[in-house]
């Protein structure tokens, strides 16, 4: 009987950092981005996005409405000093037809707008996923799970260095090179 407290323990310790819901996501993100930098990501994912078992992999259910969170999102990303955000949709996507998935049009439509101005990489939705569960293993992961019931919509964020440019970090490594050709 004294072993039911410490199971009851372990497992609310483990399932809440792979899942938990949020009446208020927002101030969630609001509080976990200063801890989040570079390799950390940011998920707005559809209603079916699986609740994944990587350690660093967090999931908040916001019942917002998708392309709302996204552009939240990213407004809260570009506020912060600290980081900049690549995004990654599904490559799927453009070639899913209304006639099966009835709004992914208007979807698309909508996407578009609200990443206007965004570096944007479309890759297959299974490469997409192999790099958060990569990520999951050491760095923090958060998924925010929308109601969106359209397939390919999630919309991944991964996190890089605010202050510190990729164009700055390849001289950085070339000057390191030609001082110490060692340490390539």
């Amino acid at each position: 009987m004294k072993l039911l407290p410490v199971l009851v323990a372990v497992t609310l310790t483990c399932t809440a950092n792979v899942y938990g819901q949020s009446s208020d996501w927002e101030k969630q993100l609001q509080e976990e981005l200063p801890l989040l930098g570079h390799r950390n990501w940011i998920v707005v994912a559809d209603s079916a996005y699986p609740a994944q078992t990587a350690p660093g992999i967090r999931t908040v259910y916001t019942g917002a409405e998708q392309l709302d969170a996204v552009r939240k999102v990213l407004a809260a990303v570009e506020e912060a000093r600290h980081v900049r955000g690549t995004v990654f949709v599904d490559a799927e996507l453009p070639h899913v037809p209304e006639e099966f998935a009835g709004g992914i049009s208007e979807y698309r439509d909508g996407l578009e707008k609200a990443l206007d101005g965004q570096q944007v990489t479309r890759l297959p939705h299974g490469e997409i996923i192999e790099q958060l569960d990569e990520a999951g293993q050491t760095f923090r992961v958060l998924l925010l799970k929308t109601d969106l019931t359209l397939p390919y919509t999630s919309v991944f964020i991964r996190l890089d260095c605010g202050y510190w440019s990729d164009d700055a970090e390849k001289q950085l490594r070339k000057a390191i090179e030609a001082a110490d050709p060692s340490q390539k």
